[in-house]
């Protein structure tokens, strides 16, 4: 069989998986705080016992696009949006992790959560008493009254844990969320940044732009057709080689 099947086949299977990264962007266009992935080809050469004469295909992964998404007004008391390579941090079952959606939510043992997980303060989860009305300041100070309470009686309940990263120390991971980077040297656990700022009401929406999204998903489908062509041509003229093998006159 031609090695041209081969070729053809490794450039078909990375344009599908580069088609599944721009669906999973596109799926999350609405999703606050997320990062699209980037992905990209580039080439192999088939080393053998002569000369290079083929190449695959092979998808790389250079990490995240890091660029801030837009930020909406929401009014939400709970609702926070980060400065630039700003993170709040979570608690995931496989430990500490980091996000910038802030669309924060109280469950039902009244702990902050973002997407399931615990938000983590500067002493661990944040409880907050049942019914009290929040607000969240500049510095990640969580202020509660107590339901029918003076506005004299506000008090300090936690502060936010939120922690600084540039985009090269951090790493995307298939849950959304991010982590340091191995090779960053910050290890597992990134410390507490009190100068780190955040603007209360305001969430960071998706930076994925849809019509660059459908864009990508037409090219790759273009790619994937085109490497289905080559092998439908291999294989239709080595039937032909074969009709002229077998020809007996």
């Amino acid at each position: 069989m031609d090695r041209a099947i081969y070729t053809a086949m490794g450039g078909a299977k990375q344009s599908m998986e580069m088609q599944a990264i721009t669906a999973n962007n596109l799926s999350n266009i609405s999703t606050p705080g997320f990062k699209a992935q980037l992905a990209a080809l580039r080439h192999v050469p088939v080393i053998g016992e002569s000369i290079d004469t083929r190449t695959l295909v092979t998808a790389t992964t250079p990490g995240f696009d890091g660029t801030a998404g837009v930020f909406n007004y929401t009014g939400n008391a709970l609702d926070v949006a980060v400065e630039e390579d700003g993170y709040l941090a979570v608690q995931t079952p496989s430990g500490e992790a980091y996000t910038r959606n802030g669309r924060i939510v109280i469950n039902e043992n009244n702990q902050l959560m973002i997407n399931d997980n615990l938000v983590l303060g500067d002493g661990g989860p944040i409880e907050v008493p049942p019914n009290a009305q929040l607000s969240i300041a500049a510095d990640g100070t969580i202020s509660s009254l107590d339901a029918g309470g003076s506005p004299n009686t506000i008090a300090p309940i936690g502060v936010l844990k939120k922690v600084q990263a540039t985009n090269d120390q951090m790493v995307r991971s298939d849950d959304g969320l991010f982590r340091p980077n191995p090779n960053s040297g910050l290890g597992n656990v990134l410390p507490n940044n009190a100068e780190v700022r955040m603007f209360s009401g305001v969430l960071e929406m998706s930076n994925v732009k849809a019509t660059d999204a459908m864009v990508e998903m037409i090219n790759h489908q273009r790619r994937f057709e085109l490497q289905m062509k080559v092998i439908t041509s291999v294989n239709e003229n080595e039937q032909r080689a074969n009709q002229l093998l077998n020809f007996t006159g």
